[in-house]
């Protein structure tokens, strides 16, 4: 039997919640900054800074992400209102208005992701990697469908506490070979997603 063949990364996807709970796809809104000069993907991980509004959390092996990022809207300079897969850097939008995120926020939400060695060179894990940490590599996405390139690094599985994601399971689905895997289910480690980490934002 042929599986299905996965050619790049896409981020991190919501499946579901720990525990086999459903994910019904419950999200917050969130405001990005007027102006904020990054592109943000659907998939990528985000992140709370003070003053309360979001951005891409770009780390790798230390991240502290509040979620994914689902897409987002806003109102054109024009008037129009907008929904986009991917938060276009430095967006202009009519005056008194807001950016809006659309963030899987939930520390429980379990997230399937693709694993690469490097950009967005596949690569694969054994079933070795349940159990362990995994670094994220934050490659860039495509603003051509607004969708992430975000991956799991394909040698990174270790005891290490400051990785950002626990692997909580493989996916046969794709599975090029009986032994390998090229993606896994992942979650937000607790203490690293900002909702269970002991430190706040300052206050300002």
């Amino acid at each position: 039997m042929a599986y299905p063949t996965i050619n790049g990364p896409y981020g991190l996807r919501p499946i579901n919640l720990i525990g086999g709970q459903v994910f019904a796809g419950s999200t917050r809104n969130m405001e990005i900054a007027s102006g904020y000069a990054t592109n943000i993907f659907f998939g990528d991980f985000v992140k709370r800074i003070v003053g309360g509004t979001i951005e891409k959390d770009t780390g790798t092996t230390a991240n502290t992400p509040v979620g994914v990022f689902l897409g987002c809207f806003y109102t054109a300079a024009n008037g129009t209102p907008t929904r986009s897969q991917y938060y276009p850097a430095s967006i202009s939008i009519a005056a008194g208005t807001e950016i809006y995120a659309i963030v899987a926020d939930d520390p429980d939400t379990l997230y399937q992701v693709a694993v690469c060695s490097s950009g967005v060179v596949m690569a694969t894990v054994t079933q070795n990697a349940i159990g362990t940490n995994m670094s994220i590599l934050a490659t860039a996405g495509s603003t051509l469908n607004g969708n992430s390139s975000y991956s799991v690094l394909s040698t990174s599985p270790a005891v290490t506490s400051t990785f950002p994601v626990r692997v909580i399971d493989v996916v046969p689905a794709t599975s090029p070979t009986p032994t390998t895997y090229s993606e896994v289910i992942v979650k937000i480690n607790f203490g690293i997603h900002q909702y269970n980490n002991a430190t706040g934002l300052a206050y300002v």
